[in-house]
């Protein structure tokens, strides 16, 4: 009796996965600057691959403890303001790549980009035409967050499985047609990354959300294998719930560098 349990919390035994999470994030950090500098790409992908094994092995505890019933609704609410704080720290690092377009948009001057002089986008640059492969892409990821809203509606609301799994193909589906489109409109770029600053801030914030849709995507799908598991119910669905808030999240900064970087971003091009 002295060690039952009479609180709603859910105490961790230690765990190791803090740990070499971040030793895996120090090595593959580090060996991205020796890489840099001609060493060779073999320490970061040493620590990617220990970074990937840490997210696996130590997600994996996570579902097993909401599977056993260590997740209460108090633990619960616990996850939820986490992954709201998570999302809130992607906001502000999409800001970053959002201030630096608009200030090279709004003031294309200084030292540094003497090329540019009051110009942007900056002469010579062949910018996408925003209302075709843009606005595609833009259709087809909004169609992925809607699929992804019917699955989650089909669970809290129906506890349909099949629409469940139905909504969730889809979404898969459509967020890797995103990706592939994205890819091939890179493949015929008139610009590259590096010698001018359109170019750097065009690719960094349209290429970091494209990362961030591959691992929606794959967040997506980890669902669905959850789903066929028999995981998930009306009332205990964090993961489910996190994958669509997250889902969105990209949808909407999609929405923004559509509207800013496709659009507003160049029209002067």
């Amino acid at each position: 009796m002295a060690h039952e349990k009479n609180h709603d919390y859910h105490i961790l035994p230690p765990s190791i996965w803090p740990f070499l999470g971040a030793i895996g994030a120090f090595v593959m950090l580090f060996g991205a600057v020796l890489w840099m500098h001609g060493s060779g790409p073999y320490g970061f992908l040493i620590g990617l691959a220990l970074v990937l094994y840490t997210m696996y092995a130590w997600w994996a505890e996570v579902v097993h403890e909401g599977q056993t019933g260590d997740h209460t609704p108090v633990v619960r609410i616990g996850l939820r303001y986490g992954f709201i704080m998570f999302i809130m720290s992607e906001v502000m690092f999409f800001a970053a790549w959002f201030w630096a377009f608009f200030k090279n948009a709004l003031y294309p001057m200084g030292p540094q980009y003497p090329a540019v002089d009051g110009v942007w986008p900056p002469a010579g640059i062949e910018v996408f035409d925003p209302w075709h492969l843009p606005l595609i892409n833009t259709l087809i990821l909004l169609c992925s967050g809607a699929a992804a809203t019917w699955a989650h509606h089909a669970l809290v609301h129906e506890n349909n499985r099949k629409d469940i799994k139905n909504g969730l193909i889809l979404a898969i589906l459509l967020g890797m047609l995103f990706t592939v489109f994205q890819a091939y409109e890179y493949s015929h770029a008139a610009f590259g990354f590096s010698g001018n600053i359109y170019g750097a801030t065009f690719f960094m914030a349209t290429g970091f959300h494209g990362f961030h849709v591959i691992i929606g995507t794959i967040f997506l799908a980890v669902c669905l294998y959850r789903v066929y598991q028999g995981h998930f119910t009306p009332e205990q669905h964090v993961g489910f719930e996190a994958a669509a808030w997250y889902w969105h999240f990209v949808d909407v900064v999609w929405l923004f560098l559509f509207c800013a970087i496709y659009i507003w971003g160049g029209s002067g091009g």
